[in-house]
């Protein structure tokens, strides 16, 4: 079965050609700038339709949706209900919704009769127990306007998951372990038998760690306090908490861990800084973890940062546990579209088999 895996952004569509259940993957491929001056590409349909010139005999289409809030706990076929849903959605995910939806109604005209998949990105923190997702806000906020905590990165947490009891060749079902997606945007989640039981990032992707360019956690009345101060309306401080503070908002010089640790290396205080609160942050997390699991088998690295600089991962792991039993701690390549292609399969294999 050949399983076309589609990750549309708001200005890009990313794209693998899986042929299952054998998992080769077959080709893959971007489109960048959609929908920018100078582009030939000027929406998701007229780029998915120059990506299927490419590609042939497709059986299935699995989509990357980030948010199904509580609506979606697990992969789903896309049919006109499902699309609505998706819909109701981009409410709360503004940024990447509408552009998930975009290429699922692309693929709809484009491959008529090919059954579509939708693999959200919540679905796998959807298992978080309520006393772990409730903020400390009015409770009718969560009933009427569902603001809780969602969680992120949901496909990459679970692929890892599952090859990091491949490699400690153990059930899942027994494992306690923290997995760390480390990269632009960062994420940890404390998996217990398989099972989502918390995560760093919220109701969005801006809370939890110190990330590239967003804040993570901070005082939320520094909010309002910040726009008095500098007279600033909610889309510019929307901007600042997402797009200058983090990595480069501390250290003033950029985003990518790799630029920091060469300034920190020759002597840029802020860039140290930079890399000191963004480890720090993450080994908080960590230890959080662990006392909620009672412990924990193995700690896991995962994406651009989580997989290639190992500096950072010592100095997360460094004295991180001197007072316990030693987790292992893996580095595992994320696989977030062959994660999708299986879900996809999976969910299609059963459709032919009812």
């Amino acid at each position: 079965m050949k399983i076309l895996v589609i990750n549309c952004g708001s200005s890009s569509i990313k794209y693998k050609l899986f042929d299952m259940p054998g998992q080769k993957l077959a080709t893959k491929g971007s489109i960048e700038h959609i929908g920018e001056k100078g582009s030939s590409i000027q929406d998701h349909y007229t780029g998915l339709k120059f990506i299927l010139q490419k590609v042939d005999s497709i059986d299935a289409v699995g989509h990357r949706v980030v948010h199904g809030a509580e609506k979606f706990r697990r992969p789903v076929l896309i049919d006109d209900s499902v699309i609505r849903k998706i819909r109701q959605c981009c409410a709360i995910a503004p940024l990447h919704n509408p552009a998930n939806l975009e290429g699922i109604l692309a693929c709809k005209q484009l491959l008529p009769g090919v059954k579509q998949v939708a693999v959200f990105d919540t679905a796998f923190h959807q298992t978080i127990p309520d006393y772990a997702y409730i903020y400390g806000l009015p409770y009718e906020y969560y009933k009427r306007n569902g603001i809780r905590k969602y969680g992120f990165h949901g496909t990459s947490h679970e692929y890892v998951a599952h090859e990091a009891a491949k490699a400690l060749k153990k059930p899942l079902h027994v494992l306690k372990l923290i997995t760390c997606h480390l990269g632009n945007g960062c994420s940890i989640t404390a998996i217990d038998k398989g099972k989502s039981i918390d995560t760093s990032m919220g109701f969005t992707p801006l809370e939890g760690l110190v990330m590239g360019t967003r804040c993570g956690d901070i005082d939320p009345a520094l909010v309002p306090y910040i726009m008095r101060k500098k007279k600033l309306d909610t889309s510019e401080m929307d901007a600042i908490l997402n797009k200058t503070s983090g990595l480069k908002g501390i250290s003033g010089l950029s985003n990518d861990m790799r630029v920091l640790e060469i300034a920190a290396d020759k002597g840029n205080k802020r860039a140290r800084l930079a890399i000191d609160i963004f480890t720090y942050r993450i080994k908080k997390y960590i230890g959080a973890y662990m006392a909620v699991m009672n412990g924990c088998d193995a700690i896991i690295f995962t994406a651009g940062i989580g997989e290639n600089q190992k500096s950072v991962r010592d100095k997360i792991c460094s004295n991180l546990f001197s007072y316990a039993h030693k987790p292992k701690c893996l580095v595992i390549p994320t696989n977030e579209e062959l994660m999708i292609a299986r879900q996809t399969f999976r969910l299609m294999d059963g459709e032919l088999n009812v």
